[in-house]
């Protein structure tokens, strides 16, 4: 929320004095409401919110409010509707909170969960789903138990959409379609698990076992689920890094900006039509992404220089490969990144550099990535040549296979193309013209073929 003001503070105090309708029937006299296990329940929850307050050892944080769904829509399957939706309020109003203002966060997260677990639980008592969880001397009602248990856990799901969306729409002025637009969709299914997961508390809870299901039941999923945040973390470190380089040659080299990206796009396509999976993928996007990190280390006044490259300044310019690898050699999460950052420039026949490898001896990942630079590098316009279309650098690519490109490569590519079309992004100031002196390269040194004479060379765009 940008602002509580005005509208946003009267929706989010609607929504509390709901909550407060939905849970005051527990606290009126003759209720009946089972306050010891709503206090146990309240009580597990605030412990399990607890934890969000303060980093753990190494400033890594468990997870965030709302992963212990399961001990609320346990709540909903064990509590009458009115005492559930008390379960939810001390741990939300303790709860860990990204930005401010803290206060109205958590005023309107508690009122939130109260409205949402007393609907879950009403849900669930009108289709008779008490009565299936069994008892002393009584066997629960299972697989029966799933239906009502089911009903409870869509409409905690819809009434869970239906206030994110309405408080997007009112406190951050999102218009109402897209407020609502897949927040059902993409919570559904991890509701549906938690949803298991409480049902399996509340039969335990109602057998043998008592309260002490709750340990039963919580203790794996929290160890689980921090593993989890903890293995997207370092995903995050991972993407961040990444970012930092990738934004680190585009200030360097302003005539390619984009490039990287664009080539770690075209590498998927690649990897795609070659059936890897989705690790190999992930890894083949970096190592497209980063193919020209080594330009960090080419001295600018070459990199910009307007006009054609003396012999010198192109043996330089050929040093990027090398440059590259030394830079992410350390960086581990890469694989074979790394193999591809340092021979992308290789050549089928033997030719390119650094090394002269030829055919299998280039590496899988640098055959791909030299294939979608070279294509790129193509069809995007630069400041001293407009871009071909894509059929042109496509024929262009086919005549150089066998020599300096992968035949499979190239094929991979154009039934990507086929399938999923490419538009290609134009450079940063690439509209404005040729700069002052600066000459079109020859196709041989973006990569794509060789001039007569002479073996293809590696121009500044990598």
């Amino acid at each position: 929320m940008r602002a509580t003001r005005g509208a946003a503070r009267a929706y989010i105090a609607t929504v509390a004095a709901g909550a407060l309708c939905c849970a005051a029937p527990a606290l009126s006299g003759g209720a009946g409401t089972p306050w010891g296990t709503t206090a146990l329940l309240a009580g597990l929850y605030l412990v399990c919110e607890l934890p969000g307050r303060r980093p753990f050892p190494g400033n890594s944080l468990p997870i965030s409010a709302g992963s212990f769904f399961p001990l609320l829509l346990a709540a909903a399957f064990l509590l009458p509707p009115a005492a559930a939706a008390l379960v939810a309020v001390p741990g939300s109003l303790v709860g860990r909170v990204e930005r401010p203002p803290a206060a109205e966060r958590r005023v309107w997260r508690a009122a939130q969960l109260a409205v949402t677990v007393w609907a879950a639980s009403a849900v669930h008592g009108l289709l008779g789903g008490p009565a299936t969880l069994g008892g002393p001397g009584r066997l629960p009602g299972l697989p029966y138990a799933m239906l009502p248990g089911c009903a409870a856990v869509l409409a905690f799901s819809l009434v869970l959409a239906a206030l994110d969306g309405s408080v997007l729409a009112v406190a951050e002025r999102v218009p109402p379609r897209r407020a609502w637009s897949g927040l059902l969709g993409r919570s559904l299914g991890p509701h549906l698990v938690h949803g298991l997961a409480g049902l399996m508390m509340a039969v335990l809870w109602h057998g043998p076992y008592g309260p002490l299901s709750a340990l039963l039941v919580l203790l794996p999923m929290y160890i689980s689920c921090w593993v989890f945040a903890q293995y997207h973390r370092e995903h995050a470190a991972h993407r961040a890094t990444i970012r930092a380089l990738v934004e680190a040659v585009d200030l360097k080299d302003t005539y390619t900006r984009g490039h990287s990206e664009r080539v770690g796009r075209a590498s998927v396509l690649i990897a795609r039509e070659l059936g890897m999976d989705q690790d190999r993928m992930e890894v083949v996007r970096f190592a497209g992404i980063l193919h020209d990190v080594g330009k960090l280390g080419v001295p600018t006044r070459v990199l910009r220089k307007d006009g054609p490259l003396t012999p010198e300044e192109r043996q330089v310019i050929e040093l990027h490969p090398e440059y590259g690898h030394e830079i992410v050699r350390g960086i581990g999460f890469l694989g074979e990144a790394r193999a591809a950052i340092l021979h992308h420039h290789e050549r089928l026949d033997g030719t390119g550099y650094p090394y002269g490898l030829s055919g299998r001896e280039i590496p899988e990942f640098a055959r791909v990535v030299a294939v979608a630079d070279a294509f790129d590098a193509m069809t995007s316009t630069r400041s001293y040549r407009r871009g071909r279309p894509v059929p042109a650098a496509l024929a262009e690519l086919k005549r150089c296979a066998g020599t300096q490109f992968d035949p499979r490569m190239v094929r991979a590519l154009a039934r990507g193309l086929e399938r999923h079309g490419w538009a290609p992004e134009t450079a940063a100031g690439a509209l404005d013209g040729p700069g002052p002196g600066r000459v079109p390269a020859p196709v041989a040194a973006e990569g794509a073929g060789p001039v007569p004479g002479r073996q293809a060379s590696v121009d500044r765009s990598g």
